[in-house]
């Protein structure tokens, strides 16, 4: 049997980004979508909020449209499905995260200077806080899905070259795996491990005989 033949009144209308049909007055132009460049953009931020409050097993689309105050179906209509957006989301972390790690040492200069801008790391404020808890949130994400252990494969390729340009690879390599621990101990810790203890633990992990100019 024949399909029945669309009414030309909806045949070829557009829709919206929410799945619903843009409305069209009788000898009129298409109403112009709402101008909104920026909103995949807010979505991923948004994202990364709700992987922060939620984590990742509790981050839906409902959560991060609410979040960001636009209509569910702008989410789907940016993304292909919920693990299309977080890895995205966490793409976007490693590029702002990567930038920031960098930035930091654009100063130093001595062997004390580098060990203290790596105890900032470990006792940072509530960006650290949350930076830290996304980070982990990435960790156990990663476990189950490829593309995201493929990306912090690369991101943390990335992280041990800045700090091999201070302390070589060799010990650039057991930085970021001491660094990673104490970042975690001090997110689960119910009484802070002092700043001085921190900073004895890495300061015998660089050798600053070796630091370049010693």
């Amino acid at each position: 049997m024949d399909r029945i033949a669309p009414s030309s009144s909806s045949c070829g209308r557009d829709r919206t980004e929410d799945g619903r049909q843009a409305p069209v007055k009788a000898g009129t132009e298409r109403r112009p979508r709402r101008h909104d460049p920026d909103r995949k953009t807010r979505i991923l931020d948004a994202a990364l909020d709700v992987l922060v409050e939620h984590g990742v097993a509790g981050a839906t689309h409902r959560h991060i449209a609410a979040h960001v105050d636009v209509p569910l179906g702008s989410v789907t209509y940016h993304f292909a499905n919920l693990a299309d957006l977080q890895v995205q989301a966490f793409a976007r972390y490693v590029e702002q995260q990567t930038s920031v790690f960098e930035s930091v040492f654009d100063e130093v200069e001595t062997h004390e200077q580098f060990v203290e801008v790596l105890v900032d790391f470990v006792h940072g404020g509530p960006a650290r806080h949350r930076s830290a808890v996304l980070g982990f949130e990435f960790h156990l994400a990663a476990l189950r899905n490829p593309e995201l252990r493929a990306l912090m494969h690369d991101w943390t390729k990335t992280s041990q070259e800045v700090l091999a340009r201070y302390i070589g690879a060799d010990d650039a390599v057991r930085m970021d795996a001491l660094l990673e621990g104490m970042i975690m101990h001090a997110l689960l810790a119910i009484e802070p491990e002092p700043r001085e203890v921190t900073r004895a633990v890495i300061g015998r992990t660089v050798d600053p005989s070796g630091w370049p100019g010693a």
